[in-house]
């Protein structure tokens, strides 16, 4: 039996001292109560009952116990439930079975799982033997735990011992490795599933064929599909969305809209994520006209859009800079009786920053707050961002200062637009400070950090240290981009190093990094300013022999 020091160490010291030291009608155990759920009676009526139960003598059976447990587990609230079955157990009530395959599904849930399988071992000291759900409990537990590996080692173990095991064994399994993006692996389990005779539902199905879609292998999940039908599984609406989505995130529409008819013959009614999937991505193709149509037959099957059916016409409107109708349709949105959410004023306020409507965005910005709606990351990103590139740099300061009050912390794309600022209004040395900065907080910049950061400097005329930062990302093997490359390529031109800037366009391609037209038209511009005719005509047959077009 585990010590109660051992057994407390690892959950809330709150929970322990809530549960274990006081009584259930304590103001400790209301304030419990009242801040972690959402129905505290019902928590305090079962955590009262329990109570009682546990100082009758003789105890009641495990039975009456366990159903409130349960109840309790059916609230969320498993650190309360491991809490209170270490009181029953320091009370001298022995757990049974159904109590430790509780506690090990708490266990799972809080993330302590070698605690779920110290009372797995448990189980067998008392002489009991686990169940299916138990094992179950403990593969999903690892899975979740992102200890996929230990739950596919621990699911050999438990086949070796004869342990039966069903569908819910390898949904979890296979769930596991989908979401880890062994796709091929949870095939292999799927077919080896089907050799122990346990037959998979549509469920597992499912979560194959969407992880192959998302993985751009929309026909392999499609073979899955019809293997699925020839094996005698019926799909369902999720399937088709799995499908659709694949299937529009290739281009393919026509493949999307004969899935979308066949499911409409087979009975099988869309549902408003199946006409989002399709409003969204009609519109991320700059295909509104035909979105629009999704929509309006959307509304004719009498299925509802919702919030994300808006922000997605909103989005596809703001993509083609189209302000007005997506303001329109936030409108009627309103009108229509639904709230826009922060994804809603995200979109705008992202839209108006683009079409240099900065006051818009501000009001649309203030307007949050009238909402109740509170500000991300991704909210305070493009403000200062925006606030930036136009000039706007006392409003920026104090929306950085209000985005540390609210204790969000910046990211790469923050940096990238305060860096971005410094190099723009030629304060090298500032850009200088922030880079450290960024590296010493633990942010490891990405390219287009360092793009930003070469560019400026070599536009402020600081061209050795720009070209010290190149030639370390060289060294280190980080993969330039094109952008990358042609800023360094430029910087060259502008100090008139024509031959330095020719010979980092070679090292391009021998690093196979293709130079698109813009490179070539930098060089190209320079030679013409030195009249070097022949140079600049012997670089656009380059281009000419490497296909790349000018804009």
């Amino acid at each position: 039996m585990l010590s109660s020091a051992r057994f407390f160490s690892n959950f809330p010291l709150s929970a322990t001292c809530t549960f274990f030291l006081c009584s259930p009608s304590t103001l400790t155990l209301k304030c419990y109560l009242h801040s972690h759920s959402p129905n505290p009676n019902s928590l305090n009526d079962a955590v009262a009952s329990l109570n009682r139960m546990l100082n009758m003598r003789p105890p009641p059976s495990g039975r009456h116990i366990n159903k409130i447990l349960g109840s309790i587990v059916k609230m969320k609230h498993y650190p309360l439930v491991i809490s209170l079955l270490a009181q029953a157990e320091f009370k001298g009530i022995t757990p049974d079975l159904c109590n430790l395959s509780i506690l090990i599904n708490c266990y799972c849930h809080v993330g302590q799982m070698d605690f779920a399988f110290s009372t797995f071992g448990k189980i067998f000291k008392m002489g009991y033997q686990p169940s299916t759900v138990t094992l179950n409990t403990l593969i999903k537990g690892l899975c979740l735990n992102q200890n996929v590996g230990k739950a596919l080692d621990f699911y050999d173990d438990i086949l070796a011992k004869g342990f039966p095991l069903n569908e819910l064994t390898y949904g979890a399994l296979t769930n596991g490795l989908c979401k880890i993006g062994k796709t091929r692996s949870a095939i292999k389990l799927l077919q080896r599933m089907e050799k122990k005779s346990v037959k998979p539902d549509v469920v597992i199905y499912n979560t194959v064929i969407d992880a192959l879609c998302k993985d751009g292998l929309v026909n392999d999940a499609l073979n899955l599909y019809l293997e699925m039908i020839g094996h005698g599984v019926s799909p369902t609406v999720v399937t088709y969305n799995c499908l659709i989505h694949g299937y529009c995130c290739m281009d393919q529409w026509k493949e999307a809209n004969q899935l979308l008819s066949e499911m409409i013959l087979k009975g099988i009614h869309p549902n408003v994520r199946t006409f989002n999937i399709l409003v969204d991505a009609l519109c991320k193709d700059g295909r509104i006209i035909e979105a629009q149509a999704v929509f309006a037959r959307m509304v004719k099957s009498d299925e509802r859009p919702d919030v994300i059916t808006y922000n997605c016409l909103i989005n596809g409107y703001c993509l083609t800079n189209n302000i007005i109708e997506a303001k329109e349709v936030f409108s009627r949105m309103v009108k229509n009786g639904f709230a826009p959410d922060l994804v809603s004023y995200n979109i705008l306020i992202s839209a108006y920053f683009k079409m240099k409507m900065v006051d818009e965005a501000m009001d649309l910005f203030k307007e949050l707050h009238s909402r109740s709606l509170v500000p991300d990351v991704v909210t305070y990103n493009s403000v200062i961002d925006g606030l930036l590139k136009y000039q706007r740099i006392s409003w920026a300061q104090d929306i950085i200062y209000e985005m540390h009050g609210r204790g969000i912390r910046p990211d790469r794309i923050t940096y990238n637009s305060l860096l971005d600022a410094f190099c723009k209004m030629g304060h090298l040395d500032k850009a200088i400070a922030l880079f450290r900065q960024i590296v010493n907080q633990g942010f490891r910049p990405n390219m287009k950090t360092y793009t930003i950061l070469i560019d400026g400097l070599c536009k402020g005329g600081r061209l050795n240290d720009a070209w010290g930062i190149f030639q370390y990302l060289l060294a280190k093997d980080y993969e330039l981009t094109v952008h990358t490359y042609t800023v360094m390529i430029h910087g060259f031109c502008k100090e008139g190093l024509l031959d330095e800037a020719k010979a980092l366009l070679g090292r391009m391609q021998e690093n196979n990094c293709s130079p698109d037209s813009i490179t070539f038209e930098i060089i190209i511009r320079y030679h013409l300013e030195n009249n070097e005719n022949g140079e600049a005509v012997k670089l656009v047959c380059r281009m000419a022999d490497r296909g790349v077009l000018t804009k």
